[in-house]
């Protein structure tokens, strides 16, 4: 007895546009014999299917357990349906009338598949640099609304060719429904200039190009989220002169390498390492550098590690088949101002930076940096999350309002919620700047259209004077909640585990505006999403000239010294002190003692600083964290640890800084080496925020333990701490899909506002 044909109606959410699930599903669908349509909608993808019950199961099960690689289903509702009169199976016209809610797809890195056509010389795609298929290539750069459909990207400037349309319109090609499809005959094309913006004619002008690096020069290569700088990174004096041009003085340079066989040459790499360089995220890695290397020493300045990644644009294939086949792949930007992504705007403002500019004519829509990871405590930890990761959402445990959270003032990102999803941005930068300022706002324009999200409230840093504090002020027609600093740190933590119960969490950076109107960096508190009680935190000391301070690590050794020592330090026989103009020394300890421009900090981050000045690693900086990126760097391996106290005061306990400095003050003097001070350092920190955190454990009841904050992005200190927790059974919870710094504060912003709305 045959069974009854049935028909049931499948609405699908996640990641499933633009990533070949309407092909999948159509080829799916036919090898269960169904009958009925599948079509996109702004919420994601409806299937109405009509076959066998077992086929129908069949289907079901298969589309679940086997989703297109670049798929993300995150719920499937089925529904029964009357029949339909339906003949075959098909791809149905997209419907964007209902509410936007469908997850967009990351910029992915070209597939193996494409890649291997590229370099097929008999592929009609042979060397064309914007080769791409369903399961590759542009997606969130290239789109200005939803349903992802080609006219709503960038590339509805560009009629498919009679073979492209066959290509999209054929159900069983690779290239079926691709939006960015195209080649050499109908789609994008590249040029290039010089730095006066003339042609360079040439049949080829990618090998020219190469040819030009070759040779020494800078050339600002269009990519895919924005321009980069390239120079051939084993070139000493090209290296140099970009540095010099762009006015980045010491913080490492990326660099980008034609394969992992020629990664492992300048760097060491792991089998957990190889798998992120290699993965469709294609991050910016930190590795540790190989010696020899070949690698300019320009590069990364006394820094221990090359940040690699392999390249992911068909373009960048092209530019590294031959030597140079390791470039500095550097942002297209002016220091501090975010990165190029129009043709115009590159050649006015890097004019006088690259000596040629290799450009192509399909526009971005919104920038999107490389994304920065680091192996650290046995996972990839991101630094700055954008390109390849955005805007694939955090999902929560519950649903929440919809929330617009603005992030800090350095490493800005700003989170919008909807639903059980927080989508936080790529990175934008630090809003020091009107450029920074606008994409900003721009970030916050173009996510809430895409996503059709309407804030009813905003959430912000309490500090008075940030430009999003500004920002938010001048809404309308929201609620406004202000978010303490290490509130939202810890917070954010907990949002990527789902958790609402009381945590401990260290809070550890360099900057966080404090209740008490003080600068916090280095506090211990029990929080909620709604609340926290501070626990502990480091005792104030001053920070002489305020944000000078953070620039010339050596006025904060003079507070630490002035602090442990009082006068006694003129009696040093400490190599720091000979460093110094005594007479500086002098108007500082003035500053302090008259209490002029000093505001008092608890930072972690600042101890860091001082200790590094301390020990001659460096007095001033040229990028935020420098000092203490250094002194990690050349940390010996030691459990050694110099002494520390705390006091209990007040319900809360006291850090005392005065032991561990006038320890590393002795150890200089005595002539211990910079390596072993350094290390002792960060086993003190190891050890006396274990026994503290334990110690607090047992006063609260409470083990779940919470680490997050901008000094977590040193390997050795969350490493250490980790495993020092774990061995007192102690749970501990960190971060792997936002920034553990500022980048990854605005999600916890959010989820603060949403537990007082």
């Amino acid at each position: 007895m045959t069974s009854p044909i049935i028909a049931r109606r499948f609405e699908i959410q996640g990641i499933v546009q633009g990533v070949g699930f309407r092909p999948h599903v159509f080829q799916l669908a036919t090898k269960y014999h169904l009958t009925g349509s599948v079509t996109n909608t702004s919420a994601g993808v409806i299937i109405h299917s009509q076959g066998l019950p077992e086929a129908i199961n069949a289907f079901h099960r298969d589309l679940v357990k086997h989703p297109p690689p670049l798929a993300h289903i995150t719920k499937v509702n089925v529904y029964s349906q009357a029949l339909k009169k339906h003949e075959a199976f098909a791809i149905a016209k997209s419907d964007g009338t209902a509410e936007k809610s469908a997850l967009i797809t990351p910029d992915t890195s070209v597939c193996e598949d494409c890649r291997r056509e590229m370099f097929d010389a008999v592929d009609r795609r042979f060397r064309y640099p914007f080769i791409n298929c369903t399961h590759c290539g542009p997606r969130y750069t290239i789109i200005d609304d939803i349903p992802y459909d080609r006219p709503n990207t960038s590339m509805r400037k560009f009629k498919m060719c009679p073979a492209c349309q066959a290509e999209y319109d054929d159900p069983v090609d690779r290239r079926f429904h691709a939006q960015p499809n195209a080649c050499p005959v109908c789609g994008p094309q590249v040029a290039l200039f010089d730095h006066q913006r003339k042609p360079v004619e040439d049949a080829d002008p990618i090998l020219k190009t190469i040819d030009l690096l070759a040779d020494g020069h800078i050339v600002a290569i269009k990519g895919l989220g924005g321009f980069h700088l390239a120079v051939d990174a084993t070139n000493e004096a090209a290296v140099t002169r970009l540095r010099q041009r762009k006015i980045r003085e010491e913080k490492p340079l990326a660099l980008m390498a034609a394969d992992l066989k020629t990664t492992r040459r300048f760097v060491h790499v792991n089998d957990l390492e190889a798998s992120v360089l290699t993965s469709r995220q294609r991050p910016i890695v930190l590795l540790r550098i190989r010696t020899p290397n070949g690698i300019a020493p320009s590069v990364a300045p006394r820094s221990r590690d090359f940040g690699v990644m392999l390249p992911y644009t068909p373009m960048h294939y092209l530019l590294l088949e031959r030597e140079p086949n390791v470039l500095v792949m550097t942002s297209g930007n002016r220091t501090d101002e975010p990165i190029a992504i129009a043709n115009d705007d590159a050649f006015n403002r890097l004019a006088d930076i690259a000596d040629y500019f290799l450009v192509h004519n399909r526009d971005i829509y919104l920038r999107s940096d490389d994304s920065l990871v680091r192996p650290a405590a046995g996972a990839i930890r991101p630094i700055r999350r954008a390109r390849g990761y955005v805007p694939v959402p955090v999902f929560l445990r519950h649903e929440v309002p919809p929330i617009l959270a603005l992030g800090a003032e350095l490493k800005n990102t700003i989170c919008l919620t909807k639903a059980d999803r927080a989508f936080v941005s790529q990175h934008i930068g630090d809003l020091e700047n009107v450029a920074t300022h606008r994409f900003f706002k721009k970030t916050i324009d173009h996510l809430t259209r895409i996503l059709d999200i309407r804030p009813e409230i905003v959430a912000f840093d309490m500090h008075p004077d940030y430009l999003s504090t500004e920002y938010a002020r001048n809404m309308t027609d929201v609620a406004k909640i202000t978010v303490q600093h290490h509130h939202a740190h810890i917070v954010s933590a907990m949002a990527e585990h789902g958790l609402s119960d009381p945590v401990i969490g260290l809070a550890f950076d360099g900057t966080g505006y404090g209740t008490d109107g003080h600068v916090w960096g280095g506090e211990i508190m029990v929080v909620t999403p709604d609340a926290f009680n501070r626990m502990a935190h480091l005792a104030y000391v001053p920070m002489p000239g305020s944000a000078a301070a953070i620039k010339e690590p050596w006025r904060m050794a003079i507070s630490y010294l002035d602090a442990a020592f009082g006068d006694d330090l003129w009696n040093l026989n400490l190599p720091f002190m000979e460093q110094i103009d005594p007479e500086k020394i002098d108007i500082i300890r003035r500053m302090i003692a008259r209490g002029l421009n000093t505001p008092q900090t608890s930072s972690l981050g600042r101890l860091f600083d001082g200790v590094a000045a301390l020990a001659g690693i460096r007095h001033r900086v040229t990028f935020e964290g420098q000092a203490a990126m250094e002194m990690e760097g050349m940390a010996a391996e030691t459990k050694a640890s110099y002494s520390y106290e705390w006091e209990k005061t007040g319900g809360h306990y006291l850090i005392r800084s005065e032991p561990i400095i006038r320890d590393v003050v002795e150890s200089l003097v005595a002539g211990v080496s910079v390596a072993i001070v350094a290390g002792r350092f960060h086993a003190t920190l190891i050890r006396m925020f274990t026994e503290l955190t334990i110690r607090i454990s047992q006063d609260c009841g409470i083990n779940r333990i919470v680490l997050s904050g901008g000094v977590f992005q040193n390997a050795r200190l969350l490493t250490g701490l980790t495993d020092a927790l774990y061995a007192r059974d102690l749970k501990v919870y960190t971060h792997s899909i936002v920034p553990t710094n500022d980048g990854g504060i605005c999600l916890g912003q959010a989820m603060v506002a949403a537990a007082l709305a």
